[in-house]
């Protein structure tokens, strides 16, 4: 399989005939092999009884419908399991992203990139929507040194190896960029069109900005310290196990000195404090490490209520 495509479903019933379509025709015109991927996010409308009827009439339709609603990266995770294309592409429902720039996207990833992510130069949405976007980008930009305009992009196209080991829960799907970069792999983006909303309303919430921001520190976390927590949480109870060791030193040399007591010093309580801190954390390392190696095991974050092939 050359090319599968992967799009997540919510509540998008008016546009999934007319994305089928458009989809279909630009991937038959490159002469490749391919699969839609549909992940029916627990939709409340009729989406679901539309993929089944483009399932029923096109073998290359497969179509994973959850229980609930488990969010958006849950649905691309599960896509992304399900896919056996060499490049996989992610695109939304919605109609605004542009299945005729999927040629585009592709010719960038030959040039040796294993990720292309499209960037919405001029984007279709409202004021607030687009000042939003502005500062997350430039804080994910800035934070994680990765050189991309629009990380929450929801159109992508990416080799298969790039995605290898990537699991996807709560909101991490708009820092795929960031974990793939962080992985060692290349990068990159092109400007698209982007088009307005046709259908429905957007699921964009100023709600998911406090938990963006902690997505963000936990990217950071897994990529750098998932297999060496031991370095972080061990560095930094050293770092205060050396200051409460000096303050205590530096109390120790003003006791012999004849300079007492020492015991009722808030410098003798504070570097206490920083030693015992800094065995709890060096411990702490010493247990994720431990637990690292028992290999954990982790639960797939969404649950498919039927397959359909």
């Amino acid at each position: 399989m050359d090319i599968s495509v992967v799009i997540p479903v919510w509540n998008e019933e008016r546009s999934l005939g007319e994305l089928y379509e458009i989809l279909v025709k630009e991937l038959e015109a490159l002469g490749k092999s391919f699969e839609l991927i549909f992940v029916n996010d627990g939709s409340e409308d009729n989406s679901g009884k539309i993929l089944l009827g483009l399932n029923s009439r096109d073998s290359r339709v497969k179509v994973a419908e959850f229980s609930r609603n488990f969010g958006k990266s849950s649905a691309l995770s599960c896509g992304f399991d399900l896919a056996q294309g060499e490049v996989i592409i992610t695109i939304d429902a919605d109609l605004q992203d542009d299945p005729r720039e999927i040629p585009r996207l592709l010719e960038k990833l030959e040039q040796g990139f294993d990720m292309v992510s499209g960037w919405k130069i001029h984007r279709k949405d409202s004021l607030g929507k687009r000042l939003l976007s502005r500062i997350f980008n430039l804080t994910v930009r800035m934070v994680s040194g990765v050189k991309l305009h629009d990380f929450n992009s929801g159109f992508k196209a990416i080799r298969r190896s790039a995605l290898e080991g990537v699991r996807l829960y709560g909101d991490l799907h708009r820092y795929l960029p960031v974990m793939i970069a962080f992985r060692g792999f290349k990068v990159t983006e092109i400007g698209v069109s982007h088009h307005p909303r046709k259908f429905g309303k957007s699921k964009y919430g100023f709600e998911r900005i406090p938990r963006g921001f902690f997505d963000l520190l936990t990217i950071i976390f897994i990529s750098y310290y998932s297999y060496r927590p031991l370095h972080l949480f061990g560095g930094i109870g050293i770092l205060f196990g050396i200051l409460g060791f000096g303050s205590l030193s530096y109390l120790t040399v003003l006791w012999f000195l004849g300079e007492r007591p020492i015991g009722t010093r808030p410098l003798f309580i504070g570097g206490v404090m920083l030693v015992l801190v800094g065995v709890q954390l060096l411990s702490l390392g010493l247990i994720g490490e431990l637990l690292l190696k028992l290999n954990v095991r982790q639960e797939k974050p969404y649950i498919v209520r039927r397959l359909i092939k």
